[in-house]
This record gives C-alpha cells, structure tokens and sequence, in this order.
C-alpha cells in the first residue's frame, strides 16, 4: 500500500464547494481508499490505495466525488514520498525567517509545455514565483495595498498554462506531522 496525499482545488473556501470531510472521507473511502484522514477543511485528504493502478484510483475517486459536489472536481494526487521530499528540498531556505511574507505552493496538474523564466511577478497579486520543480511552483506572497496577501492560483494557471491548486507552505509541512493510522 502506497499513502497519497489529495489536495483538492477550490473546497470550503469563500463559499464555493462546501462540503464536510466526513462526507469527503466516505467518498475516498467508497473509492477503495483506506485509512482516510482528512487535515483543516480546506481539501487535503491522506488515504492508502495499492500503487499499481494510479489511473483507476483517480477516475474513481472523481467519479465519488463528482456525485459529492455536483461538478467535476479539482483533485492533485501525490505520494506522501513526494511531500517529504518537496518538505526536505527546502525551497523557501532564504525566506522562511523575512517578516511579512507568505509562503505557498502550488501542485500542477501537469508540467507545463514550456518552463518559464523566473521569478515571475505579479504586482496586482503582491507575489513572486521563484520556481518550479516536479509539478510544484513555490510562491512569495507579500500583503497587497488593501492587506491581504495576493492569491497565487489565477496567476500560476495563466503563466504555465495548466491546471493548479495552491497551498500555504505551512499546511504542507503539517501534512508531515499527521499521524499514520
């Protein structure tokens, strides 16, 4: 058995898709997930599956959720391997100690068909991609004139042209700390 880690895009946040996560947990588990933990409401979910059809999993995890939600689901899928070696990678080294700044991370649905120069800079969004490795973007957030910190996820799609949902840096390395079942 192989633990993933579903980040799911746009669930419990300003309104749109909300849904419990014992009502997500029970469609992960009607897909043949085991073991099924979520972690905050916002879409992240551990599960065990066996890690010879990939594919299949994801068809029927959508397909539980598409009865859940209503509307076809944003779902990234990735290994817990995968998240501890994004966590060990250390991306944001040289930011982790600045004041003010809001570290993030986005998962793409796929590598882009092109591999931009960074940093890219978004002045409306007060953020900064400064790179990008195994279909993840790493994202500097400073607060824009009104306070808030720029949201990364329109501006990741437009730039590499592919489906993204973004996550806070901190979220990520909680992901971690979840207990395993």
């Amino acid at each position: 058995m192989t633990t993933y880690v579903a980040f799911l895009r746009a669930i419990n946040v300003g309104g749109h898709a909300v849904v419990k996560m014992t009502d997500l947990r029970d469609a992960f588990t009607a897909a043949g997930c085991k073991n099924v933990r979520s972690l905050i409401a916002s879409g992240n979910l551990l599960f065990e599956a066996p890690a010879s059809s990939v594919e299949a999993l994801v068809r029927r995890i959508q397909g539980k959720l598409r009865g859940l939600l209503g509307e076809e689901p944003g779902l990234f899928l990735r290994t817990m391997r995968e998240i501890e070696r994004l966590v060990a990678s250390a991306p944001f080294k040289r930011f982790e100690a600045k004041p003010r700044v809001k570290l993030s991370v986005a998962f793409l649905s796929q590598k882009p068909r092109q591999r931009p120069m960074f940093p890219l800079r978004s002045a409306p969004e007060a953020l900064e991609v400064i790179g990008m490795k195994n279909r993840v973007a790493f994202i500097v957030s400073g607060k824009k004139k009104n306070g808030f910190y720029g949201s990364p996820n329109l501006f990741i799609e437009q730039q590499l042209g592919v489906a993204a949902t973004s996550r806070n840096w901190s979220t990520v390395k909680k992901i971690l700390a979840v207990p395993a079942p």
